[in-house]
């Protein structure tokens, strides 16, 4: 269909010039100048065959008769368009931040820090959805994802990722365990909890503290917060993203029994669609979520 109506900014200089019966008045209003007001106007009296829309006179400008035509039919439309943008953008920034949050990041990181958005940004709602283990991060119920980088397939193409942290390894278990190492290589006689989808961790720590490893996992857990459930009742050592411990180790539940780290090559990763349109809320939550990240570093004595 061919389209006979003319730009928007044209027709709001003309509704501007109408209202307060001044080209200077109309551009200061619309925040422009003068002469785009007067080219605006000039482009759509040519978009109408060359109707003029305005007299101009020594106390300013009058209607014509075919302005004041004009004027009544697009008015009205104008406002609407106005009204109905308005309120889509107040919708799409109001609207709450839905995400989606591997469990155990959610629990052991992200739940605790959600008291301190409300403080910093009081409007900024935010809605937890289901997590999938099978995510494909074509679903439209949610805004961010925040998922583990699998070593096994890529990012999808339409997703846009950003790194937060969670690569760096440490060996934890309870105060009373820790008494019977000296030496990296004395926890070959120790019960290694091990992770069920990430089996080699424990090959990898002990790569970085220079020790041979001997393959003989204990108990063995499918989720992060199992292995920190079980470490810390005593069944065993396990290896686990030093921020998924922070407040254990503070409260002094779990403690290193050697400072080495390692990366895993993994993290978690700050996940949303490609094409999805920008909103105020969600872009404050994302930029609040990547800084509580990028200062996610310290230090718990051993």
């Amino acid at each position: 269909m061919k389209v006979r109506s003319p730009s928007m900014v044209e027709m709001h200089a003309f509704l501007a010039v109408c209202r307060v019966k001044s080209f200077k008045g109309a551009a200061e209003q619309l925040c422009v100048t003068q002469a785009a007001v007067s080219k605006a106007v000039q482009r759509l009296e040519e978009h109408l065959g060359g109707v003029r829309l305005f007299d101009r006179n020594s106390a300013g400008v009058v209607l014509t008769e075919r302005g004041v035509e004009l004027s009544k039919l697009i008015q009205r439309p104008v406002l609407a368009l106005e009204s109905a943008f308005e309120s889509f953008g107040n919708a799409l920034q109001s609207r709450p931040v839905r995400i989606s949050v591997i469990p155990t990041l959610g629990i052991q990181w992200f739940l605790p820090r959600l008291q301190q958005l409300r403080q910093i940004h009081p409007d900024v709602n935010i809605e937890m959805r289901q997590f999938r283990h099978d995510e494909d991060f074509t679903r439209d119920d949610v805004d961010f994802w925040i998922e583990v980088k699998r070593p096994y397939r890529k990012w999808p193409d339409h997703v846009d990722t950003r790194y937060l942290l969670g690569r760096e390894l440490v060996p934890v278990c309870t105060p009373e365990l820790k008494k019977r190492f000296r030496k990296p290589k004395d926890l070959h006689s120790a019960t290694l909890l091990g992770h069920t989808n990430f089996p080699d961790n424990w090959a990898r720590w002990f790569d970085a503290a220079g020790v041979p490893f001997t393959p003989r996992l204990g108990p063995s857990f499918d989720l992060t917060m199992n292995l920190i459930v079980a470490a810390k009742s005593g069944m065993g050592v396990a290896v686990v993203p030093a921020c998924l411990v922070q407040l254990e180790l503070i409260k002094g539940e779990l403690v290193k029994p050697f400072d080495t780290e390692v990366s895993c090559g993994r993290g978690y990763f700050l996940c949303r669609h490609k094409d999805a349109p920008p909103f105020d809320a969600g872009d404050r939550f994302a930029d609040w979520l990547i800084q509580q990240s990028a200062e996610d570093h310290f230090h718990v004595p051993n």
